[in-house]
């Protein structure tokens, strides 16, 4: 352990008060239950015929027939309307097929088409949907109503932020000049904080880190699990090894005390399995050139595959979850001052963070709420979309469900704690509404687990919530609805498709509105899970937990499409004397029915982990390597290559037996590796054996940080994502017995 003098730093950063403040009383909850308590007492009071209730359901219920005539003709189109509405459609459809990237200028244009739409869809509901017959179907009607209100507001906001979007990247290439050149050099301390993670994950992020292209750099790996082998890890590769006495406030309070234990003006962090491309300083230092900037977050991405879609079979046409936050999100809120600090591959200002009392330890969400403060005292916080570092996603589903139950928890602290982005002092109404909008959006779960199970009331009762006739339903719903699928991925940089992500959403519905609901009740009941790394598995495993909530609600779905279904056929000429409401409610019922059962079979699907036999990551990367077997030299290339060995592709066939002694030369890098050659299918494999350090040194800097390696991912289209979902019901891959992860793809 190792302990320099800073007092000053230790003086700011020890015995913070955000305990004392956390334990002040919080009005929170009650709020929170009050509504709740106040909703219910509303529709008692419905049900029970209270004179002002009922007159006030009584008054909304007439208010379509009272409407001035702007809105009558709004909501009731004549034929220029409609071709208003056509043309609109068809410019917006142009424009998304024939720009294939949008810009600022096309943003413009498309936005308050979307817009328009999703307002016009929300008019139509309310002043012309809305079925306050009796206050049960009332209730029913009202609430699928602000179910939606509240997903259009999420949708609507994240929709208008699209026109500030921002990106640094010719920024970040004027300040990179002033680095190389010598010109600004500040001091950094690079903290890698570490709990649990296997010795292999930590030494490839502090090799990673050792190579970065940087002189004035000092690694500090901070250990809270005390262990002696990663000690030695630290001392055989020659990096600063920390412990403390105890653990208190998890990450957070590990890295305050690094920071008594260090001296750069700059803090870079990584997260153990986090590895550094070799310029991520030179790409990011040169922003502090600015005397208020505080934090500057980088681009997140995973050098391995997403879970779902490797349990689905269909991983190299579906990027990372996270790439829709790290491509689109965090540049909309960059535009609005609000960027996150997501806790890896950041760089802090020191004299900023002690100036603030250091990372923020009143939540689990350390890194998020220490941002806040700064913002809070003036500083800038904001992100550079660029790939300089890579990570490791979660491994099974257990770990990636706790990884996101904590970031909701964590989330939803901020109403409890003094860095409320909702009351701290000096932020912009715009950088609170953003922040709200971040907050609330941990309650959508709830919202998707009534989505999933409302069809029931309308499969086996005779409840119409929705007053309307299909061709109405197809003129306002079909624009807005068809128009958001189509823009969806072109809007965010071709990161994501809508129904993959719904597939995601419903997976994690149930157990993130218990998350988010147990959060208002008793915020600080759980401490800081860590997301297990180097996990292995040898078979197929279905994850059971995660299943059972959705099974009794794929099961209801199903007997409602069969009964509806039933119904169609046997009393056909009955179902041609409904009403057009009832009719509607019927081809609803339909579509809703069967939308829910294709995403809730593939969740289902997906909880079945595929096996990951082999904790190291492979990548497709060719290169030019020589062969030599005895006195033998063969030419070829590797097709994909990994720290344990490689697969590869000679120019002369050669006869291979089991276990032949070879050495492979890859071109161009200072890298000779000895190694055993098999056949696996007819493929030609190297398994690495007897690796010096410096030969481990190269194979993982050659792996994981040439600058500019990192591929994205361009998502395939929403037509192609139902086609792949489709294929993996009908063939999944647990009976295609492909076991195999697809290597990541790499740039050359």
């Amino acid at each position: 352990m190792i302990s320099p003098s800073n007092t000053k730093a230790r003086r700011k950063i020890q015995n913070p008060k955000q305990v004392r403040e956390r334990k002040k009383s919080n009005l929170t909850t009650p709020i929170f239950l009050g509504c709740i308590a106040f909703v219910l007492c509303i529709v008692a009071a419905w049900a029970v015929d209270v004179a002002p209730v009922t007159q006030f359901f009584t008054k909304l219920h007439q208010l379509e027939n009272e409407l001035p005539w702007v809105l009558q003709a709004l909501l009731n189109p004549d034929r220029n309307g409609m071709l208003i509405v056509m043309g609109l459609f068809a410019g917006f459809f142009a424009i998304v097929k024939i720009f294939p990237q949008p810009n600022r200028f096309l943003s413009i244009a498309i936005v308050p088409i979307l817009l328009a739409f999703a307002l016009r869809y929300l008019f139509w509901r309310f002043f012309s949907t809305l079925n306050l017959e009796n206050p049960v179907i009332g209730t029913l009607s009202l609430g699928l109503f602000l179910l939606e209100i509240v997903i259009f507001l999420d949708y609507g906001l994240q929709t208008f932020l699209v026109l500030n979007k921002r990106d640094r990247k010719q920024e970040a290439d004027i300040f990179e000049r002033d680095i190389k050149s010598g010109t600004y050099q500040p001091t950094v301390d690079i903290f890698i904080p570490t709990y649990s993670e296997p010795a292999n994950v930590l030494k490839r992020t502090i090799i990673g880190c050792q190579a970065i292209d940087y002189p004035h750099k000092d690694i500090y790996l901070l250990d809270d699990g005390k262990r002696e082998n990663i000690r030695k890890l630290a001392d055989e590769l020659g990096c600063h090894y920390v412990t403390r006495s105890d653990n208190r406030y998890a990450k957070a309070g590990n890295l305050n005390h690094g920071l008594t234990q260090s001296r750069g003006e700059l803090i870079a962090v990584f997260d153990a399995d986090f590895v550094p491309t070799q310029n991520f300083l030179s790409r990011t230092l040169g922003f502090f050139q600015r005397p208020n900037l505080g934090l500057l977050q980088t681009h997140q991405y995973f050098y391995n595959r997403d879970l779902i879609p490797v349990n689905l079979g269909i991983e190299r046409e579906i990027s990372s979850e996270i790439e829709f936050f790290s491509r689109h999100y965090q540049k909309l809120r960059d535009g609005t001052d609000t960027s996150l600090c997501y806790g890896s591959a950041f760089v802090i200002r020191r004299n900023i963070l002690e100036e603030s009392g250091g990372f923020v330890t009143s939540s689990l969400s350390e890194d998020y709420f220490t941002g806040i403060r700064l913002n809070s005292l003036g500083y800038q916080t904001i992100y550079l979309d660029e790939e300089l570092s890579a990570g490791l996603a979660a491994e099974n589903l257990a770990g990636y469900i706790t990884q996101r139950q904590r970031w909701c928890r964590g989330t939803l602290q901020a109403l409890f704690i003094p860095e409320n982005p909702l009351t701290i002092p000096n932020l912009t109404l715009r950088q609170r509404i953003v922040h709200a909008s971040g907050i609330f959006q941990w309650f959508l779960p709830i919202s998707r687990v009534i989505f999933l199970i409302l069809p029931v009331a309308f499969f086996f009762t005779d409840t119409i919530p929705v007053k309307t006739t299909l061709a109405e339903w197809l003129n306002f719903f079909l624009p807005f609805y068809c128009s958001h699928l189509l823009s969806f991925a072109w809007l965010n940089q071709r990161s994501r498709e809508a129904l993959i992500s719904d597939v995601y959403a419903v997976i994690q519905c149930v157990p993130l509105s218990i998350t988010a609901i147990q959060t208002m009740l008793d915020p600080f009941s759980k401490g800081f899970q860590v997301t297990p790394k180097g996990v292995a598995k040898d078979r197929f495993i279905f994850n059971w937990s995660l299943a059972i909530p959705l099974i009794p609600i794929f099961l209801i779905n199903l007997a409602g499409i069969g009964h509806l279904l039933y119904v169609l056929f046997a009393d056909f000429a009955d179902i041609l004397n409904y009403s057009p409401e009832e009719q509607t409610i019927l081809a609803l019922s339909l579509f809703w029915g069967t939308y829910n059962l294709l995403i809730l079979s593939t969740a289902l699907l997906s909880l079945l982990e595929s096996p990951q036999t082999d904790s190291y990551p492979w990548f497709e990367l060719r290169r030019l390597i020589r062969l030599k077997i005895g006195d033998r030299t063969i030419s070829g290339f590797t097709k994909t290559l990994s720290e344990i060995g490689a697969e590869i592709e000679l120019k002369e066939p050669i006869s291979v037996k089991d276990n032949i002694p070879v050495t492979v030369e890859i071109v161009g890098e200072p890298l000779e590796l000895l190694g055993l050659l098999t056949r696996d299918c007819d493929a030609l494999q190297v398994t690495f054996d007897k690796m010096t350090l410096e030969q481990n040194r190269a194979l993982i800097q050659l792996l994981f940080c040439r600058p500019g390696q990192w591929k994205r991912i361009q998502c395939a289209g929403e037509l192609r994502v139902l086609w792949l979902l489709l294929k993996s019901l009908v063939r999944p891959k647990f009976l295609t017995g492909d076991r195999k992860v697809s290597p990541m793809p790499v740039n050359f």
